[in-house]
């Protein structure tokens, strides 16, 4: 009988975030890689064809985040998760003021050239979602392709390395695949000029410490994570002449960006002056991070395919602050650069962290018989979106606490 009952019973059925809808379009579009291989989609977002640098990123969650982060200027970006825009896109508007500095996201507008995912959802849901990613791609002329085998895609690129592409949509898409040197380099711009402030402002004016910030393409959640400290922020252009100003503050901080440092020689070098003569507070973050290496002494290269995720495990190498030496952090980071890591280091530097998968460097700081107070971390401590392992670094290193 209880068997007959549940026979007669409605079937519920969820639905699937890719249903057949309006936002689906039978527009072809085609990912085309420098290197020879091709890989057939369709088209969602804008209906505009474009070059790019092809990277990954094995980030689960965030992608708004992301795709606002104007560290992936230029880059067309592949989602290794599967299915990318289940909960939409938010409002990214919020107050100025001690609490939050413009925007929910990480900037006004998506910044990379264009996504790659294998399943796009077209219906998404949470409370906070005013708009689909495909409707938000759109409005910022970004264009997607999905229904393309995104593991095959990151496989070749942790392979060969990072790849010139070119996402081909609509009409474009029946064409034969560009010559080589039809591909444009972003890396051959000065990526962190198109992305910096133009003009100086101020976050929280009345803050009791006054922290100078130069903006090399800086994520909202770094300005944001001062302010909320009770830092009143100035934030300079990324090759202002800091030392002209600097007695005025109680510390400088260099934010990430994208790109190559050695197109920030200019400011390295303005550094350097201040490295030597400034004897408060410095510390930096990812591209903030090499340009203060740079400035150091070391050399920055350009890694095969880069790390970008929110997974990134590093070994603490020195004890400073809250950092214990030989503890392993999660991070989330997002960089194509990275500094050398060379014996001996030099003088009155050390290293802070190490990749421990590719032992690369993830951090460097000015030692205790220098006299210094600088440290620089190739992740991003602020962690949004990523874990908060090192939540502390950003407590200890960003305001370096009043008795700095």
């Amino acid at each position: 009988m209880f068997a007959r009952r549940l026979i007669n019973l409605p079937r519920l059925s969820r639905g699937l975030a890719t249903h057949a809808g309006p936002v689906t379009t039978s527009t072809p579009a085609v990912l085309h890689l420098k290197t020879g291989q091709s890989f057939t989609g369709r088209s969602f977002g804008a209906p505009i064809s474009i070059f790019g640098e092809t990277v990954f990123s094995t980030s689960i969650t965030s992608y708004t985040e992301s795709m606002t982060d104007p560290s992936y200027r230029g880059q067309i970006l592949v989602f290794t998760t599967p299915l990318i825009g289940n909960y939409g896109v938010p409002y990214n508007k919020t107050a100025v003021d001690s609490q939050d500095v413009g925007v929910l996201l990480e900037s006004q507008g998506v910044q990379c050239s264009a996504i790659v995912v294998a399943d796009v959802a077209e219906k998404f849901s949470h409370h906070t979602a005013v708009e689909s990613l495909a409707s938000w791609c759109k409005r910022f002329g970004v264009p997607g392709i999905t229904g393309v085998d995104t593991r095959a895609i990151t496989r070749l690129l942790r392979d060969q390395g990072t790849t010139l592409g070119r996402l081909a949509i609509g009409s474009d898409a029946f064409s034969p695949a560009p010559m080589a040197h039809e591909f444009w380099n972003p890396s051959s711009e000065n990526l962190v000029a198109q992305v910096s402030t133009k003009v100086p402002y101020q976050l929280n004016p009345t803050g009791d410490v006054k922290i100078a910030v130069l903006d090399f393409g800086a994520k909202a959640n770094i300005l944001r994570a001062l302010v909320r400290r009770g830092a009143a922020v100035t934030v300079l252009p990324w090759n202002y002449d800091f030392n002209s100003i600097r007695d005025q503050y109680d510390g400088l901080f260099l934010t990430n960006g994208p790109g190559d440092p050695a197109k920030c020689m200019d400011a390295a070098l303005k550094l350097r002056t201040t490295l030597q003569e400034w004897n408060k507070p410095v510390f930096g973050i990812c591209m903030g991070h090499q340009i203060i290496g740079v400035a150091a002494g070391l050399d920055a290269y350009r890694m095969t395919f880069g790390n970008r995720g929110h997974n990134q495990p590093v070994l603490a190498l020195a004890t400073s602050g809250s950092i214990t030496a030989g503890r392993v952090y999660v991070t989330s980071q997002n960089h194509q650069y990275a500094l050398k890591l060379q014996d001996p280091f030099p003088e009155g530097w050390e290293p802070f962290f190490i990749n421990c998968n590719d032992s690369s460097v993830e951090g460097i700081k000015s030692t205790p018989e220098s006299g210094k107070k600088v440290w620089g971390v190739q992740f991003h401590p602020e962690s949004a979106g990523g874990p908060l392992d090192t939540i502390e670094v950003r407590s200890y290193g960003i305001l370096w606490s009043y008795a700095c």
